[in-house]
């Protein structure tokens, strides 16, 4: 093999007889890799564009079709004899399935349908926010006075804290066995970083307008007085919790000096302290004790749309103030 080379402005190798022009070869193939690339952005693009319109279409659809809160009716048609159920799971917050918002609608729901003769809150919670349960407290109570239909709780696996707040204001509470109940107290934690902040030899610098502003602040001290003045808080509103479970359970409490510490006991345990008055399902309670096997549950679940579009509007908030931050400063 003869390989030969010319020197000229534009090099030549000959190999063979054939000569190869390298610096075309080269320019050759960076616009066809330019044109792939720009095929590839363009591909992407409509795909984004696709999932997108699918993404919106998807939630149109459901908003329309789904309706998040339930309907409120005079009869469901099945007849007057079935027990209502509305279910209270998970954490209970503000901003959970969980939440007054959701729950509320479903008590009304289910105790102003004619046709139901009781209403049993199914229960497996460990607790959550005293506000929450505060307010559904409060309805279940004025609900039951207004349409004059027993209202049980029946727990599952657990029926902690805020959830044994919400289940003080049924008529009865059914337990199994092994059901972990009580937790009767109020707690506010957090971390505190001041010692660490030192050792890192790193500063603090907390700007705030009113002495005690920053006292929760994990990177601050926390003072003597701003201790107590917390502790005032939860006192009060552990006494809150105190009373309802009281008014709720009444002379079936046999009171220990543990049972407001804090504390939580299996179903076995509460139904000897008066927590709990006996064993049961859903099945049973509403086989058994009204009398209505037929179950008709009435609970409020968030649907797929209405998280995306929680989400959607999260990320377009996020995304106008990464945008404000952006933006160059007025001059």
């Amino acid at each position: 093999m003869n390989i030969e080379a010319n020197n000229t402005v534009n090099p030549e190798v000959k190999v063979g007889g054939q000569t190869l022009r390298w610096e075309r070869q080269t320019i050759e193939k960076l616009l066809l890799a330019n044109v792939r690339e720009q095929r590839a952005a363009r591909r992407w693009r409509m795909f984004k564009t696709l999932l997108w319109m699918a993404l919106l279409a998807a939630l149109v659809w459901a908003l329309v079709a789904q309706p998040t809160l339930p309907k409120t009716p005079h009869s469901t048609g099945i007849g007057a004899g079935h027990t209502a159920m509305v279910s209270i799971k998970g954490v209970i917050a503000d901003d959970g399935e969980s939440s007054a918002e959701y729950i509320l609608p479903a008590l009304r729901s289910a105790l102003e349908d004619s046709d139901s003769k009781a209403l049993i809150l199914l229960i497996n919670s460990p607790g959550g926010s005293p506000v929450q349960a505060g307010l559904i407290n409060d309805e279940i109570r004025r609900l039951r006075q207004k349409h004059d239909k027993p209202i049980y709780a029946v727990v599952e696996e657990t029926c902690a804290s805020a959830a044994y707040y919400i289940a003080s204001a049924a008529d009865q509470i059914y337990v199994d066995k092994a059901s972990i109940v009580g937790s009767i107290g109020v707690l506010m934690d957090g971390f505190g970083f001041v010692d660490t902040l030192d050792k890192l030899g790193v500063e603090r610098r907390l700007m705030t307008a009113g002495a005690n502003k920053g006292f929760l602040d994990p990177f601050s001290p926390q003072t003597e007085e701003q201790r107590q003045f917390a502790q005032v808080m939860l006192d009060q509103i552990h006494q809150q919790f105190i009373s309802v479970v009281k008014q709720g359970r009444g002379e079936r409490l046999k009171e220990t000096p543990e049972m407001f510490s804090g504390l939580f006991w299996t179903g076995e345990q509460s139904l000897q302290l008066g927590l709990a008055d006996a064993y049961g399902s859903v099945d049973s309670v509403a086989r058994d004790v009204v009398k209505a096997e037929n179950l008709v549950d009435y609970s409020t679940e968030e649907n797929i749309a209405e998280r995306l579009a929680k989400r959607f509007g999260a990320a377009v908030g996020a995304g106008a103030v990464n945008a404000l931050r952006s933006l160059p400063p007025l001059r």
